[in-house]
């Protein structure tokens, strides 16, 4: 069957103009873009946390979230950058099931990308405008980056993406700090060529433009552990992996080291409730080891207003609760975040 064109989207000019950043929240991003920078480089050695739900589906419930998140920011800011997640695509193996907020506003609902691009600006514009704090997101539609290049502090590519030419020659063209995951696999050379590649400048065609890139000297690595051949779960956060990361990076020539560990994922089997002892074993390496300290930036955290998860549409739904991978509920975070700012 072929395609069927259903409505032409407004461009991504058209819908920045209709939903604009205003200049206070520009400058607010400006700033936290600085800070988040100085800590890839070396300039500072505070910690990242990049902490939110598995999946943006609620715009009252995230923008709960991440006020909470702005409260505990001003406590731990002596030693913690807060990042919120607000992943608005959400990649599915077998293309089936649901794909976040863009594709769908209601979960409950049809498709519909339209209104899809709308509310993920709107919520991305309303949680910076009530917390101060600018997010996360993953680019998991390249064509789609320049919807919110002028709010996102931080992008994440996905292991099922990483190897994807399209996604790493767009890294090349981004501002901010670009992690890539390690594909599903576990290679890290994968990993590592993507970082290269987001490192460099390169000429390729980019929504009907022919583009040229400078190269993001942020871009580096996240590990999320991998899957072997029999669907099982390799963790890669352990301190021998640290240490094969720190040798890996040694052979090639890239500008600033670094990398960020997912606490969830395969690292922790998607068991949401083992990234507490993750992030604690993450923190110890770093503390018996400087070079590791250097190379660990920070850690991602699945986490929401309420632990584990829910099916769409489930008679009894509770706010705030994932619909997509299970999260640490708000009480454990927040426990957890303190943990955090006392071992750096």
């Amino acid at each position: 069957m072929s395609f069927r064109f259903v409505e032409k989207l407004p461009t991504p000019s058209q819908i920045r103009e209709e939903y604009p950043m205003t200049e206070e929240l520009t400058k607010i991003k400006a700033e936290r873009d600085a800070r988040i920078a100085k800590v890839f480089t070396g300039e500072s050695d505070k910690f990242l946390v990049i902490i939110g739900p598995c999946s943006a589906d609620n715009e009252d419930a995230v923008c709960e979230y991440i006020g909470r998140l702005a409260k505990l920011q001003e406590k731990v800011e002596d030693r913690l950058i807060l990042i919120p997640r607000i992943y608005t695509n959400k990649p599915r193996t077998t293309g089936m099931g649901y794909k976040g907020i863009v594709h769908q506003p209601d979960p409950e609902k049809k498709p519909d990308l339209l209104h899809g691009l709308i509310a993920m600006r709107k919520m991305h514009i309303r949680a910076i405008a009530e917390s101060g704090l600018t997010a996360a997101d993953e680019m998991l539609y390249p064509e789609n980056w320049s919807y919110l290049s002028d709010i996102l502090s931080y992008v994440a590519i996905g292991a099922r993406s990483v190897e994807n030419q399209q996604h790493r020659l767009t890294v090349s063209g981004i501002d901010v700090p670009a992690g890539m995951k390690n594909p599903t696999s576990g290679d890290f050379s994968v990993m590592l060529n993507s970082v290269i590649a987001g490192q460099s400048r390169h000429q390729f065609i980019y929504r009907t433009w022919s583009v040229e890139t400078s190269g993001n000297p942020l871009t580096h690595t996240i590990l999320r552990g991998a899957v072997n051949k029999h669907g099982n779960a390799i963790p890669n956060y352990h301190y021998e992996d640290l240490q094969l990361l720190l040798e890996k990076y040694s052979e090639i020539d890239v500008q600033n080291p670094a990398t960020i560990i997912d606490a969830n994922h395969s690292n922790s089997n998607k068991q949401y409730e083992q990234q507490i002892r993750i992030v604690k074993e993450v923190l110890h390496s770093r503390q018996v080891s400087p070079d590791i300290s250097r190379l660990v930036k920070g850690v991602m955290i699945e986490s929401y207003l309420e632990p584990g998860a829910q099916k769409i549409g489930c008679a009894n739904h509770v706010y705030g609760k994932s619909i997509t991978d299970p999260c640490l509920g708000w009480a454990e975070s927040e426990k957890l975040v303190y943990t955090i700012a006392d071992m750096c």
